[in-house]
């Protein structure tokens, strides 16, 4: 008979110290800040510590979602499998050609500002 708590067992552990993004990832997580309900349960798993609210300024609402600072994510998909197993599924997981393209914004190795090059978006 399974029990009521097995869906907790893809959800791995808190990391006991934070670490930085050392070379571009292959994937990148990203929020959908209308799904999200602003619960940071996946805040504390994040091994880079790169997942913050939005300002409360841009939705003016009391439990604002969080936002991945995709310049730092390393790709683990850790806060995707917390976000789907424990609270709402509102995180996605992107390759970066995906992630280039819909935000036109061309990720680098970059440990520091500007952390990323503007793409223009190609003419139609």
């Amino acid at each position: 008979m399974a029990s009521p708590y097995d869906h907790y067992k893809a959800v791995p552990n808190p990391p006991a110290k934070f670490s930085e993004k050392k070379k571009k990832p292959k994937l990148v997580a990203v929020v959908d800040e209308d799904n999200c309900t602003g619960c940071q349960a996946c805040v504390p798993f994040c091994p880079v510590d790169c997942i913050a609210p939005v300002p409360k300024d841009k939705y003016n609402i009391p439990i604002p979602p969080v936002q991945i600072k995709f310049n730092e994510c390393i790709g683990c998909s850790v806060c995707a499998r917390v976000c789907t197993n424990l609270t709402w599924d509102a995180i996605d997981m992107l390759t970066i050609n995906e992630f280039e393209a819909v935000h036109h914004i061309e990720l680098t190795d970059d440990k520091f500002p500007p952390y990323g090059i503007p793409k223009a978006p190609k003419a139609t």
